[in-house]
């Protein structure tokens, strides 16, 4: 292999490297400032780029949002895909409410990361609403997939009801900085799920 093909590899690396820190430093800001207090420079600097350099891989804050969307779908779908190796329905979806409870003390402090994001999103009028939408409809069908393998025919509205009561408990753990109110709830969730089967 030549030098210029090494050097070229090594460049594209580099590329790709801070463009996904950026990305991830969206994701985590995004979260921790909410869309309308991030400013480019944030991203920047919690990605360790210099500000100038954000504008080669992305023009506009609102490429930054949508890269943090796409982010979170990709966080979503390996999540699922781990999920989905375990042998029951039911023990998917606990496993799933037993990760939204591991991250409490982060709900406690933020609020839910794709919660907020898209609650956020939802008062701008650039489609970036529909954007995460998308995102938690993988979530929801997902749910109604694992509700109809346990045999039940209201799955959808079973679904709809487990990602509400996430949102739900998210919002109360993170209004009043409770993580155990996450705790409880999932508690709770995961004798409902044994209910069901």
């Amino acid at each position: 292999m030549t030098d210029s093909k090494r050097s070229g590899s090594g460049e594209v690396a580099t590329k790709r490297g801070k463009r996904e820190r950026l990305t991830a430093a969206a994701v985590r800001m995004l979260h921790e400032q909410g869309v309308e207090k991030t400013t480019l420079a944030d991203i920047a600097r919690a990605a360790d780029v210099p500000v100038g350099n954000v504008y080669y891989y992305f023009k506009t804050k609102d490429e930054l949002v949508e890269a943090a969307i796409g982010a979170h779908a990709q966080s979503l779908e390996a999540m699922i895909a781990s999920l989905d190796q375990l042998p029951a329905p039911q023990d998917r979806l606990k496993a799933l409410i037993g990760g939204w409870v591991e991250q409490r003390e982060l709900a406690a402090q933020f609020g839910c990361p794709f919660g907020t994001l898209s609650s956020e999103l939802d008062k701008r009028a650039d489609g970036l609403d529909r954007t995460a939408a998308e995102v938690m409809r993988i979530l929801l069908d997902w749910g109604e997939r694992q509700f109809r393998e346990m045999g039940r025919t209201d799955a959808r509205d079973l679904a709809v009801a487990l990602i509400a009561s996430y949102q739900g408990i998210s919002l109360l753990t993170n209004t009043f900085r409770d993580p155990e109110l996450m705790a409880r709830e999932g508690a709770r969730l995961e004798r409902w799920i044994d209910s069901l089967v």
